[in-house]
């Protein structure tokens, strides 16, 4: 198993709760993101910077996944692309997606999306907040305590 962070906005919190876990468990992360990322000097721990291009980190994970890897990302088209490679994907509030799940939330997030577009409904996601943290934290420990079988 390999953990893949889609780096670009995912909260540093999340990333610190990663870092630890993966040297805990010998486990190798992936920060990809657009702009350099600074990470923990650790042989597990690797940054790929891609091009600035409209979802390129997204294009990188998905062409590198594999099966049974773990992808942390908010970004469901993402995560829908990895779902269906046999990877699992978990977003930095703790809900995991799965192939019974990640159809129909992304067909929510496309009607916002249009609703948005039109005006008819404005803003985005409310701050992470502790409670998040934690429902991603007993998430996060759940896929790995299911890989180490």
């Amino acid at each position: 198993m390999k953990i893949w962070i889609d780096a670009d906005a995912c909260p540093g919190v999340i990333k610190e709760l990663v870092f630890r876990a993966s040297e805990r468990r010998g486990i190798p992360v992936c920060l990809v993101a657009n702009r350099p990322l600074s990470v923990p000097p650790s042989p597990r721990i690797t940054a790929v910077c891609v091009a600035r291009e409209f979802n390129e980190a997204d294009t990188y994970i998905v062409q590198n996944v594999a099966p049974h890897d773990l992808v942390i990302t908010a970004d469901l088209p993402l995560a829908a692309a990895v779902v269906q490679k046999g990877a699992i994907a978990l977003n930095p509030r703790g809900d995991l997606y799965t192939e019974e799940n990640v159809g129909s939330r992304l067909a929510v997030r496309n009607l916002m999306q249009d609703l948005r577009a039109g005006g008819l409904v404005q803003g985005g996601p409310a701050p992470l907040r502790e409670t998040d943290r934690r429902k991603f934290a007993a998430a996060f420990n759940t896929v790995l305590t299911k890989h180490a079988r």
